[in-house]
This record gives structure tokens, C-alpha cells and sequence, in this order.
């Protein structure tokens, strides 16, 4: 594996993934060479992340009706092997790091093989609907995404 600046020992920072998604590569999502677009692993992570968030209790079906919501901050994805259509990938979600506004994501995307293809990062900041300002975490959800689902 290449080196990835947010990963320090790579199988240890893989054993600390619980969560994940199963996804199939759709032909839509692959180019005129065959792979996976390169935009397409953002997709998947923005399902990951909010499979993850209701599990754990922040993202509801309604969020309309709340003061508060998670916002995508930044997002980056590196790619270690070409993904292909039909392709069966297991997209693994954790929380890496939570601040007191913003919590630091982590994915992990291995194909049918169990083979690495993506890794990721991103962070989430919890803002106010009203102001567009950044709103603390409670306690209670701090404990509810330090635990996982």
C-alpha cells in the first residue's frame, strides 16, 4: 500500500473498523475505460457516512425538524486498486477523531477479494440550521459516536 498521511500502521488502523456497507458497483458508475469513475468512491462514501450517523443516532429520516446538522467540511479519497463493474466492495466507516463542533471520518473500501481499493478521510461539522455556525456536540452524542453502532 502507498503511504497515506492519515494512516499511521495501516493494519492496525484497519482491525479498528466495525461498520460497513455493502455496495455493487453499477455499470453507471464506471468510465469508457471500464473502472470505476474517480468520482464515484464519494458516493459511496457519503452512503457509508450516513448509514453510520443513523445507526449511531445523528442523521434522522426528518432532519428538516432539528436545530442542528452534519455538514461534509472536507473530503478526500486515495486509490489503491482500479474497482469494476458488478464488483461486490464492503465500505467500512469510524469515527477517527472527535472534536467539540467536528468529528474526523475514516473508510475503508475492500472488494470481493478482500483486496484494498480506497481509503478515505473526511470531516464532519455539526452547524446550526439557523445561524450556519458551528453548534458543540452533546455529550451524548460525543458518547454515542465514541462507541460506534
Amino acid at each position: 500500500m502507498k503511504a497515506v498521511n492519515y494512516i499511521e500502521d495501516f493494519e492496525s488502523w484497519k482491525k479498528s473498523f466495525a461498520f460497513f456497507i455493502p455496495i455493487q458497483i453499477r455499470f453507471s458508475e464506471t468510465d469508457m475505460f471500464g473502472h470505476v469513475n474517480n468520482v464515484s468512491p464519494f458516493i459511496y462514501f457519503e452512503e457509508a457516512r450516513i448509514a453510520f450517523l443513523k445507526e449511531v443516532g445523528l442523521f434522522r429520516d426528518d432532519m428538516q425538524n432539528t436545530d442542528t446538522i452534519p455538514i461534509v467540511a472536507d473530503l478526500q479519497c486515495d486509490y489503491h486498486r482500479q474497482m469494476y463493474f458488478n464488483d461486490q466492495m464492503k465500505l467500512y466507516v469510524k469515527v477517527n477523531q472527535i472534536g467539540n463542533t467536528s468529528i474526523d471520518i475514516h473508510y475503508l473500501g475492500v472488494n470481493q477479494k478482500e483486496e484494498l481499493c480506497i481509503t478515505g478521510r473526511g470531516r464532519l461539522v455539526q452547524i446550526n440550521v439557523y445561524t450556519g455556525k458551528p453548534a458543540p456536540f452533546s455529550e451524548e452524542e460525543k458518547k454515542r459516536l465514541a462507541s460506534g453502532p
